[in-house]
C-alpha cells in the first residue's frame, strides 16, 4: 500500500518550503547526523504505455515499424529522497520510453508547478529513459524524431506526460523516514562493445581500464525504511536492443524485465492497484557503444530468440544488481543539493584546459554524418548505400560537398564527418540542452541529454571528480536525460566516425564541451553558489501530425464486438501457449493507461481470480486490421511452469467508436479451459 505518511515528517518539509542548518565539515547538517533515517524516502511506479496499435517507434529509425500490440507495459518509476532537516529534496524518475524531449520535461515542470509550487522544479528533478527500442514514439518537438513517426503523436506524448507526473504523486504521498545505501557489482555478460575501431583508437592508458571492451560496472541505491527494503535504482550501460527493428509488441526491453521480474515476480507488486510496497528501476548510463546484443547482430547472443534474450539480459542485470542490493557496500550520508544549466552547445567556446591539445576549439553547428543513416549494424543497421566508418561513403561526400559548398566552414569544423544533414540550420534538433549535476550524499549523478560511450562517461566521471576532490567511483553518469540531442563519442571515436561519431551532432569537441560545462555546475556546487541558468530552452513547437486517427469501428461481418473468433484448447499443460481470438476494436479509442486489454483467470470457488494482465512477461496482446475497419485481437498466454492446475478464461476488454464519435467500451470471454500439472 502507497503510504500516507507526510503527516511524520516536519511542517516545513510537508509544505515544501526548507530550512536552515548549519553543516559539519563532510556536508553533513549537525542535527541530521544525529538521526537514524536521515532522509524522507518515497517511491511511485505509474503506467504510461502509449499507442499499441499503429503508434510507429522512433529510435530504430524504420519506417515500417508500428505498434501490434502490447508484451510489457511501460512503466515510469520515481524515487523521491529528501534531507530531513534542510528539506531539499531531488526527484530520479526512470522511465520506459526510448528518449526523453524538451517537450515531455516542460509539460511535467507545468503540471507539478500547479500542484506542488516550486517544491519540484526544473533544478531539483531528473527524468530519464530506459532507451527502449520497443515503445512508441512521435511526442518530440524536433522535426527530426517524428519523421518516420509520421508527426506528433498526441496520445503517446499525454500517456508519457501524465504517467511520469502520476510516479511522481505517488513518490511525493509515499515519503517516510529512512536510509540510503549503495552496492556495487560488476556484470561482464550483458554488454559487448558494438564500436570497437573507434574504441581501439583511445589512448592505451583508458583502455586498459575496460580490458573486454565494455564498463562492466553495476551501481544499486539501496532505499530501506524502518529497516526493511523498499526500492532499488541501479544504473548499468546496456542498449535497450534486445528486441529488434522488427518487433511490433510494446515493450520495456532487457531494463523492462528486470523490473518487472523484481517488482511482480519476487515481491508481488499488483501495477493496477495505484500503490507498490517495492519499486526497482533499472536506469540507463554510459551505454552509447554497449549493445546487449552479444553475438554483434541484431537478435543474437545469447541465443537467437529476441524474446528469450530480452529475458536473459534482464536476468543478469536483475541478479548482479540482487547480489548488490544484499550486500551494500557503504551506507549513504550527507546533503541533498543540485545545479542545472542550460547550455547552447552549437558554436561553443572550448577552453584548453578541456580540449586536451592546449588550443581553445568550438563546437560546430548541428550535423548528422552519413554513418549515423548507416545506423548499428550490430543492433539497427540502416539503408545499404549507407557506410559506417571515415571515407567509407564517397558517394555521400560527393553529394554533400555539392550541397554544403556555401558551407566550407561547417564542413572543416565536423570533419572528418561526412555531412548528410545540417539539422541545426532546419531547426530539426535542440540547440539549448540542459545540463544538470545532483548530489544526494556522497554520491554525484552527471545527468546529459546524450548517449556517452564508456569512455566518455569515464572522463566526465573523473573530471567531475576531480572538480569535487572525491573519487571517481562515487560519480555516476546518467545519459538519455532530460532531453535528447544524439551521442557523446571522445573526439578519437569521433574520428572513426562509426554511427555513434555520425550521431555526435556538434562535432569532434563536444565531449570536451560537456566536461567544461559539468566542470562548472561542479565548481558552483562545491563552493555554495548558484548556476547560472542559461539561455531559454525553446517552446512547444513542431507537433504537426500526418497520421489520421481512428476515424470509427464495426464488427467483422457475422461477428458482433467481443465475440471469440478462435476458441482456447479444452486443456493446456505448463509451458504450453494458450492462444485465443476475438472480434475486437481498435486500442487507440481508449489505451486503458492504468489498466488492461486482458485478464488470465482462474476459478475460484464461485468466482473468478486475475492471476495475469497485459503487463505480464507471460501475455501478449497482438491487434491486427481485418478489413476496412474491423479488428482482429489475439491473446496469447504462455502458461507458467508454476502455474496452479485449475481451470481457466481469457477476457478482452476494449473500445469501439462508433461513425459519429462515441466511444464504448466493450468485452468479450472465451471458454473455459484446464491447466493440467
Amino acid at each position: 500500500m502507497v503510504l500516507a505518511t507526510l503527516m511524520v515528517a516536519p511542517a516545513s518539509l510537508a509544505f515544501g518550503c526548507s530550512v536552515d542548518a548549519s553543516s559539519t565539515a563532510d556536508g553533513k547538517s549537525e542535527s541530521a547526523a544525529t538521526l537514524d533515517e536521515p532522509y524522507l524516502v518515497g517511491r511511485g511506479i505509474a503506467d504510461i504505455t502509449g499507442e499499441a496499435a499503429e503508434g510507429h517507434g522512433a529510435n530504430y529509425g524504420r519506417l515500417d515499424q508500428s505498434t501490434v500490440g502490447i508484451h510489457i507495459r511501460q512503466r515510469s518509476r520515481a524515487f523521491i529522497v529528501a534531507d530531513r532537516t534542510t528539506g531539499k529534496r531531488v526527484v530520479l524518475v526512470t522511465a520506459d520510453a526510448g528518449s526523453m524531449y524538451a517537450s515531455v520535461r516542460q509539460a511535467v515542470l507545468a503540471k507539478l508547478n500547479a500542484k506542488y509550487g516550486s517544491t519540484y522544479n526544473e533544478r531539483n528533478i531528473l527524468l530519464a529513459v530506459t532507451h527502449t527500442h520497443g515503445t512508441p514514439g512521435g511526442y518530440a518537438d524536433y522535426s527530426l524524431y517524428n519523421i518516420v513517426t509520421f508527426g506528433f503523436h498526441q496520445q503517446t506524448f499525454q500517456a508519457l506526460v501524465d504517467g511520469v507526473v502520476e510516479s511522481i504523486d505517488r513518490a511525493h504521498a509515499d515519503l517516510a523516514p529512512g536510509t540510503l545505501a549503495l552496492g556495487r557489482g560488476e556484470l561482464n555478460d550483458a554488454s559487448a562493445n558494438r564500436s570497437r575501431l573507434a574504441f581501439d583508437r583511445l589512448p592505451s592508458g583508458e583502455k586498459s581500464l575496460f580490458p573486454n571492451a565494455i564498463d562492466p560496472t553495476s551501481l544499486v541505491l539501496r532505499f530501506d525504511r524502518g529497516g526493511s527494503p523498499v526500492g532499488a535504482l541501479n544504473w548499468f550501460p546496456t542498449h535497450g536492443t534486445s528486441m529488434t527493428g522488427d518487433n511490433g509488441f510494446i515493450t520495456g526491453d532487457n531494463k523492462g524485465y528486470a523490473a518487472l521480474h523484481w517488482e511482480r515476480d519476487v515481491n508481488g507488486v499488483n501495477y493496477r492497484s495505484g500503490g507498490a510496497s517495492f519499486v526497482a528501476a533499472f536506469a540507463q548510463t554510459n551505454a552509447g557503444d554497449m549493445s546487449p546484443n552479444l553475438d554483434l547482430k541484431p537478435g543474437t547472443g545469447p541465443t537467437s530468440d529476441q524474446f528469450v534474450n530480452t529475458r536473459i539480459i534482464g536476468t543478469r542485470q536483475y541478479q548482479t544488481a540482487r547480489a548488490a542490493f544484499d550486500q551494500p557496500s557503504e551506507a549513504i550520508g550527507g546533503s541533498i543539493d543540485y545545479r542545472l544549466s542550460y547550455v547552447e552547445m552549437e558554436k561553443l567556446t572550448v577552453g584548453p584546459e578541456f580540449t586536451g591539445d592546449g588550443q581553445s576549439h568550438t563546437t560546430c553547428g548541428a550535423t548528422l554524418g552519413a554513418a549515423f543513416a548507416a545506423g548499428s549494424t550490430e543492433d539497427g543497421p540502416g539503408p545499404e548505400i549507407f557506410k559506417e566508418g571515415v571515407g567509407n561513403n564517397p558517394l555521400i561526400e560527393t553529394v554533400t560537398k555539392a550541397r554544403y559548398k556555401a558551407s566550407d566552414e561547417l564542413r572543416r569544423c565536423q570533419a572528418p564527418k561526412d555531412i548528410l544533414l545540417d539539422t541545426g540550420a532546419l531547426n530539426f534538433t535542440a540547440k539549448i540542452l540542459p545540463i544538470q549535476l545532483v548530489r544526494i550524499g556522497q554520491i554525484y549523478v552527471v545527468s546529459l541529454p546524450f548517449e556517452p560511450t564508456i569512455v566518455a562517461g569515464l572522463r566526465l566521471r573523473r573530471t567531475v571528480a576531480q572538480r569535487l576532490g572525491i573519487d571517481a567511483k562515487n560519480v555516476v553518469v546518467a545519459g538519455y536525460a532530460n532531453d535528447y540531442a544524439g551521442y557523446l563519442t571522445t573526439p578519437e571515436e569521433y574520428d572513426q566516425q562509426d554511427y555513434e561519431g555520425g550521431h555526435t551532432m556538434y562535432g569532434r569537441w563536444q565531449l570536451p564541451a560537456a566536461l567544461q560545462e559539468v566542470s562548472r555546475l561542479a565548481d558552483d556546487l562545491k563552493a555554495g553558489r548558484p548556476s547560472v541558468a542559461g539561455p531559454n530552452p525553446p517552446g512547444p513547437g513542431g507537433r504537426e501530425a500526418f497520421q489520421a486517427g481512428v476515424v470509427f469501428d464495426a464488427p467483422a461481418i457475422g461477428y458482433n464486438y467481443g465475440d471469440v473468433v478462435t476458441q482456447p484448447n479444452a486443456s493446456y499443460a505448463r509451458g504450453q501457449q494458450v492462444s485465443v481470438v476475438f472480434d475486437g476494436a481498435h486500442p487507440k479509442n481508449n489505451l486503458h493507461r492504468g489498466g488492461t486489454f486482458l485478464e488470465v483467470q482462474r476459478k475460484v470457488g464461485s468466482g473468478w481470480q486475475t492471476v495475469a494482465d497485459d503487463g505480464d512477461w507471460s501475455t501478449k496482446y497482438h491487434w491486427e486490421r481485418w478489413g476496412v475497419a474491423a479488428s482482429r485481437v489475439t491473446i496469447t498466454w504462455d502458461v507458467p511452469a508454476d502455474a496452479e492446475a485449475g481451470t481457466y478464461r481469457i477476457l478482452y476488454q476494449g473500445d469501439a467508436k462508433e461513425i459519429g464519435g462515441t466511444i464504448t467500451p466493450i468485452s468479450g470471454t472465451s471458454r473455459e479451459f484446464a491447466v493440467s500439472p
